[in-house]
């Protein structure tokens, strides 16, 4: 899965100026591999973890660094959190100041917090994050109603007020 170059990521795709993939115009990475395979997935191109192509973080941020009318930077999949470290990477590079970061992920934020460690990078992730939608697509719990998030069961999780607090907190958009 991951490249021999500390600089690249496997991707599948980016949307550079997105208006679905979270509030505002959003770059878009769709990372590239998923052990979810969750029925009625949106990106089922991306389960593939030998699939897409590997691309430079530095050339991601160098783009993203171009576009001043950016409100934030998407990160969806695929599963970025398997490729944790990489994503927490290219994230930390980013002004926040001016760019939230939104991550989508099939697991749920408990799940990533009592299996953090330094090998996976997951807390990482978390840090250098704003908002995560987490929870698998659950097709049976399909809405169109629902910001930015596919089912019923996914939660957008404010992120920086979660980890100060110790417990999860909503993100209202």
């Amino acid at each position: 899965m991951d490249s021999l170059n500390n600089d690249e990521i496997r991707i599948s795709g980016i949307v550079k100026e997105s208006i679905v993939d979270g509030p505002g115009i959003r770059y878009t990475i769709f990372t590239q591999g998923c052990p979810h395979h969750c029925e009625g997935c949106h990106n089922p191109q991306t389960h593939d973890f030998n699939g897409g192509n590997f691309v430079s973080i530095s050339k991601i941020v160098e783009d993203i660094k171009k576009d001043p009318l950016l409100r934030g930077i998407t990160i969806s999949g695929g599963e970025p959190f398997m490729q944790a470290k990489k994503v927490a990477d290219l994230v930390s590079r980013l002004d926040k100041s001016k760019l939230n970061v939104m991550v989508y992920t099939g697991f749920e934020y408990e799940y990533l917090l009592n299996n953090a460690n330094d090998d996976n990078g997951y807390l990482d992730l978390l840090k250098n994050s704003d908002i995560l939608v987490d929870g698998k697509f659950r097709l049976e719990l399909k809405s169109e109603k629902l910001p930015f998030r596919g089912s019923l069961n996914q939660r957008s999780i404010d992120l920086n007020k979660s980890l100060e607090s110790g417990s999860t907190v909503l993100y209202e958009f």
